[in-house]
């Protein structure tokens, strides 16, 4: 039933990955019943992501916007379609709005309550690499997600993926122009913090919006074009 909502509002479907998660134990108690999760990510478009392999673009920029756009509407309209069947839900936004009140407290940790790639990690969907982006195993890293939770249980079972499938690849890493990552590799007993040092990131993020792009945002993507996983440049692109 969930699965059939989902395909029937993601067009063209072989743009899109999505799965469900059990967060049981995962998320705060505050979301009471909301245990489990859905997933949705879209792919980006190659073209654009191919030409910031030196920096942010203003395409880059744009299509980042739309896409996030695109992917909250498309939560609005799944929540609808499981409301007619019963099931109650809750849109988590692609990106934290800096005019909302959840930034106050992203800042200090630049964590949120609800990680998408953790609701994509645990619904199957990929896996964390080494400079903290989410890589599916369709797309790489080239796409933006956006979850739902859930008040019941899923009618398919979802298996979790529970450590990094980048082996011995450092492209991301060596190509930050933050150094934000030291190369160890991510599973769901390690802390972001011990792999990757997210404040540096978002601080050169904001410098690069700044100069290339004149926009107060926090945007690079250069770990993400660099990524030979999703890439179809490359028709043998696998994990590394």
């Amino acid at each position: 039933m969930i699965r059939d909502i989902l395909k029937n509002n993601l067009c063209p479907l072989d743009e899109y990955i999505f799965g469900t998660a059990d967060l049981t134990g995962l998320i705060d108690k505050k979301f009471g019943e909301y245990r489990f999760g859905i997933s949705v990510g879209k792919r980006l478009d190659d073209n654009i992501i191919n030409a910031i392999a030196n920096g942010p673009t203003i395409e880059y920029y744009s299509h980042y916007m739309k896409i996030n756009k695109e992917l909250a509407e498309i939560a609005e309209k799944i929540k609808k379609e499981l409301l007619k069947t019963g099931i109650d839900s809750i849109a988590i936004e692609p990106t934290v709005s800096i005019s909302s009140k959840e930034f106050e407290r992203y800042l200090p940790t630049l964590t949120v309550d609800i990680s998408h790639k953790m609701v994509a990690t645990r619904a199957g969907l990929g896996w964390i690499g080494k400079t903290d982006l989410f890589l599916s195993k369709e797309f790489g890293p080239r796409l933006r997600l956006v979850s739902l939770l859930i008040n019941q249980k899923p009618d398919t079972d979802s298996f979790p993926i529970e450590e990094s499938r980048c082996g011995n690849c450092n492209v991301c890493v060596e190509r930050c122009p933050a150094q934000a990552a030291n190369g160890k590799s991510w599973n769901i007993k390690v802390h972001r913090d011990s792999f990757f040092n997210a404040h540096k990131c978002r601080e050169k993020c904001g410098e690069l919006a700044k100069q290339r792009l004149n926009v107060d945002m926090r945007i690079c993507g250069l770990c993400i074009s660099v990524c030979p996983i999703g890439n179809r440049k490359d028709k043998n692109s696998s994990v590394c």
